[in-house]
């Protein structure tokens, strides 16, 4: 995994917007209808750049540029090691232009360039070197069958694939469908979140310089229900993989039923993040603060639910109180900078919305709940005691800096509560007693369950979750399997 060393001293400057149009077979080129959507700085509110608005006419040429390269270009006859090493290039190329990337990230995303550098990016050069040393790696089985035969298997790609990916971690999402995709042979047509789509295309702008062949990338920025529906209902597109809410995976899956596609969903969460009387509480209070409002609260699988066993509940409130108070609000390019805007005014206003209801349930709001400042989407970190497991803010996914904390008394009792919610993609338990700890991780319902620690993520460890958390993983050996087939040939021997 990539580090970043060195802390700079003073705020980046603005990066160069060098693509804005459709990446189609190769060529950077406007959408066939001429239209262009504003890509707005969370930050300022300010428009960064007009970007090629694609819709169905566009995906339509993408996908017929990436069955062409699948069936009859150059990467069909790739072998695996030189794909590997196409996508090697690729994390040079990345790693090479860091600082750029970063800074590109954080202005058109809003989060802070301190963890744009520290996590986003290492991650994205991490992942597609995990996922190229794996390109040769990829086999099948010979198998003994009864009777005088020779039965093996082949692992082939699953053709062409549309990949949907959100806003939150724009570089990251686009990595994590890249990396299994390309190493398993497909091609790929990528709708990025028309909040986020620069570095997508920044992106792609790399993987030319690598080498990859025209028609293998194919990125169309766009809107959900023309872009991204066309996607889905394109009967060229052979899988669609989707990480966003649970709403629109529902209506990928009705959509896709025509065609029976192959589809998997990385979506929301409500994680429950468990503090025992017997924790450490330095390390619980810390790892709790960051498991919520690292990335302003817009990750998957915050710890939103923080339940604290009832004996340590008010030194834990008073402690992160102080924490939040002392929290940094700003510029998302000043390396000081601790906290960053939510990405659009329609996250703000959803956010703040549950915020008031919060209130008006009776939910006691110790720090936050208001904007910070009078320009950007920027709220400060909110923190609610006085939660009850039926309200909004406990049940509902915010997807912002509100942390809910919740009192329990012991484990037969948390347990219920902790999976008393629609999802199911991430928990966190602090206690000493590693007891303790298996026996919560065996009865959570969750994807994944880190103990004493929070949001540890490594190429080689699949994420995904239970329940309207998603279905399948991505990561690690288990996110490969969605972007392969299986043939099996079976030949008589006499």
């Amino acid at each position: 995994m990539a580090t970043v060393t060195e802390k700079p001293s003073k705020a980046f400057s603005r990066p160069k917007i060098e693509h804005t149009d459709c990446f189609i077979d190769g060529k950077w080129v406007p959408a066939k209808s001429g239209k262009t959507f504003a890509t707005v700085c969370p930050a300022t509110e300010e428009k960064i750049a007009d970007i090629a608005e694609g819709d169905a006419a566009d995906v339509d040429a993408a996908v017929k540029a990436a069955r062409k390269a699948l069936e009859s270009g150059p990467w069909k006859s790739m072998s695996a090691r030189q794909r590997g090493r196409l996508m090697f290039k690729l994390a040079d190329l990345i790693e090479e232009n860091f600082d750029e990337i970063a800074a590109l990230e954080s202005l058109d995303n809003g989060k802070p360039i301190a963890d744009s550098r520290a996590a986003d990016v290492p991650l994205v050069i991490q992942c597609l070197r995990y996922y190229a040393g794996y390109a040769d790696k990829i086999h099948g089985q010979t198998i003994p069958i009864d009777g005088n035969y020779f039965c093996y298997t082949r692992k082939e790609p699953v053709g062409v694939v549309g990949q949907i990916i959100p806003w939150n971690f724009p570089l990251l999402m686009a990595a994590w469908k890249w990396g299994p995709a390309l190493a398993a042979g497909c091609t790929i047509v990528m709708k990025p979140a028309e909040q986020t789509p620069l570095t997508c295309l920044k992106m792609a702008d790399l993987a030319q310089r690598a080498g990859f062949p025209p028609g293998v990338i194919n990125v169309i920025p766009g809107f959900g229900p023309t872009a991204g529906g066309a996607i889905v209902e394109h009967r060229g597109v052979d899988k669609v993989a989707f990480t966003g809410e649970h709403l629109t995976a529902q209506i990928i899956m009705r959509n896709a039923a025509e065609s029976l596609k192959r589809l998997t969903f990385e979506l929301g969460g409500k994680s429950p993040n468990v503090i025992f009387n017997d924790a450490d509480m330095d390390a619980a209070i810390k790892g709790a603060h960051f498991g919520l409002y690292f990335n302003q609260g817009q990750c998957c699988c915050a710890g939103s639910r923080v339940f604290v066993q009832e004996d340590i509940h008010d030194e834990f409130v008073s402690r992160l109180t102080a924490m939040n108070r002392e929290r940094r609000i700003g510029d998302p390019l000043d390396p000081t900078t601790e906290q960053g805007p939510q990405v659009d005014k329609a996250q703000f206003d959803k956010i703040m919305g549950l915020i008031e209801k919060g209130k008006s349930e009776g939910a006691e709001c110790v720090t936050g709940g208001v904007r910070h400042g009078d320009r950007g989407f920027f709220i400060e970190p909110t923190l609610f005691t006085n939660v009850s497991d039926d309200m909004d803010i406990a049940q509902k996914e915010i997807f912002g800096p509100v942390m809910s904390v919740l009192k329990f008394k012991n484990m037969d009792d948390l347990v219920t509560r902790a999976n008393n919610t629609i999802f199911g993609l991430a928990a966190a338990v602090w206690t000493r007693d590693i007891g303790k700890a298996h026996k919560f991780a065996a009865s959570v319902r969750a994807g994944t369950v880190w103990v004493n620690c929070y949001d540890v993520f490594d190429a080689a460890a699949p994420f995904g979750g239970f329940k309207m958390s998603g279905q399948g993983r991505e990561l690690g050996e288990e996110g490969l399997k969605p972007y392969l087939e299986t043939k099996t040939v079976t030949i008589a021997m006499d």
